[in-house]
């Protein structure tokens, strides 16, 4: 298997999801600000023009970093980061969503329609006056997740995928302008848990 790579909180999840389980790859470097990513022969690789991008042995691609890590647990499910049984499975996916659709997905939107702007207006659509209003829905959802965390980790005492995608994006958010609130304390404090994970540090 080979990874297309580049720099970003998408690729980093699969890294350090590749991390945790000890799996290394080949992987090409795409330059993201070049704009690599947008022109073949990368559109051949994911006509979407997104990194990463897995390529299996078959030669057929795997895209989506949740697509992506789930195809590795498949492919090595110890240890597990998405679950053991269908009732583990189901919670992992069930959080993992939530924090896409909660935190990572307007925090992304809200760079690249603000700070990131430059990079991203002739690439895609961009709206600038939603900027701020998508960087307020991502600290809502920070602040809904962190009246809800209970145990070490987002799926109790499981670390999960759904914890490398929020540790990656909340991450990226502290170095573009969208730092977390310290009131949230229950977050900041899981945040320096996965922080101190090996993988954390192996995917920077």
């Amino acid at each position: 298997m080979k990874l297309y790579n580049s720099i970003g909180p998408n690729p980093r999840v699969v890294n350090m999801f590749l991390a945790e389980k000890s799996i290394e790859l080949d992987k090409v470097n795409v330059d993201l600000r070049g704009g690599e990513n947008r022109r073949e022969p990368y559109l051949s690789v994911n006509p979407a023009g997104q990194t990463p991008a897995l390529e299996l042995d078959s030669g057929a691609f795997v895209t989506e970093i949740t697509a992506i890590c789930e195809y590795l647990e498949e492919k090595q499910p110890t240890p597990a980061l998405i679950g053991t049984t269908p009732d583990e499975r189901g919670e992992t996916r069930m959080w993992t969503r939530r924090v896409d659709l909660k935190i990572c997905e307007p925090m992304a939107n809200g760079f690249r329609f603000g700070e990131g702007l430059g990079m991203f207006k002739d690439r895609l659509r961009c709206l600038p006056e939603a900027s701020p209003g998508l960087k307020l829905v991502a600290q809502d959802g920070v602040e809904w997740l962190d009246q809800r965390l209970t145990g070490p980790w987002i799926a109790g005492n499981r670390f999960t995928l759904a914890d490398i995608l929020l540790f990656c994006f909340l991450d990226f958010g502290g170095q573009v302008g969208q730092p977390m609130d310290p009131k949230f304390k229950n977050v900041g404090a899981w945040f320096e848990r996965v922080k101190a994970r090996p993988s954390a540090a192996a995917s920077a």
